[in-house]
């Protein structure tokens, strides 16, 4: 192969890093917690897929960090994590509901009033939450093959999604089909009625004005 295969085939496999690396960012998300009060993130996630999250309170106080209270539910209300009094954890699971995952923070009451406190979430979903060291330990592989594995495995990932997108947009169509006729079919005996009270209206009208003697 000359100088100007390899530049290419490194030009090639530079950009597939590139997109391997651009697939596998993880989340980083900052929530400022008040003294009293919620918040929650969530993420919508496909069934079989793993999640890992690190979440760790952040305080300028180095001689107290306040405590937290994290509970993480599936879709259908299931408790996948819960804990209290704690300034950083983890938690990991794989899913098994299809839907919106939400993970719930609050300070712990004994410490209400002591102004807002920031909590740094790194949330991993898929492919991003893969421990790539311990496969590249294992299988005894590195460099330009390790980054082939992760190329691999995004692309199983974007064709698992494609999949799910296909599935939920299946659904929201046969779903969109049967509103169209309920409300079809409530429009036809929307005017059935209309009609049939039309109707009776003009015969009590008729009866009415023969008894009067009007007609």
């Amino acid at each position: 192969m000359g100088v100007r295969g390899k530049l290419v085939l490194a030009c090639i496999l530079g950009v597939l890093i590139c997109s391997c690396n651009l697939f596998m960012v993880s989340e980083a998300v900052w929530l400022n917690l008040p003294a009293s009060g919620t918040k929650c993130v969530s993420e919508e996630i496909h069934n079989n897929v793993v999640v890992l999250a690190d979440y760790v309170v952040v305080s300028d106080n180095h001689s107290h960090t306040p405590s937290i209270s994290v509970k993480v539910t599936s879709p259908y209300g299931n408790n996948l994590h819960h804990k209290e009094n704690v300034t950083q954890g983890q938690f990991a699971f794989t899913t098994h509901e299809a839907g919106n995952y939400l993970a719930c923070f609050w300070v712990d009451g004994h410490i209400q009033g002591s102004g807002d406190v920031s909590v740094n979430i790194d949330w991993k979903t898929g492919i991003a939450a893969k421990d790539w060291d311990s496969v590249a330990r294992k299988e005894k592989i590195e460099g330009v093959e390790l980054e082939l594995r992760k190329l691999e495995g995004v692309v199983e990932a974007i064709h698992e999604n494609l999949l799910y997108l296909k599935s939920r947009e299946e659904e929201l169509r046969s779903v969109s089909e049967v509103t169209n006729t309920r409300v079809a079919l409530f429009g036809i005996m929307s005017l059935g009625v209309c009609i049939a009270v039309s109707a009776l209206q003009v015969w009590h009208l008729k009866r009415y004005f023969q008894k009067k003697k009007l007609i």
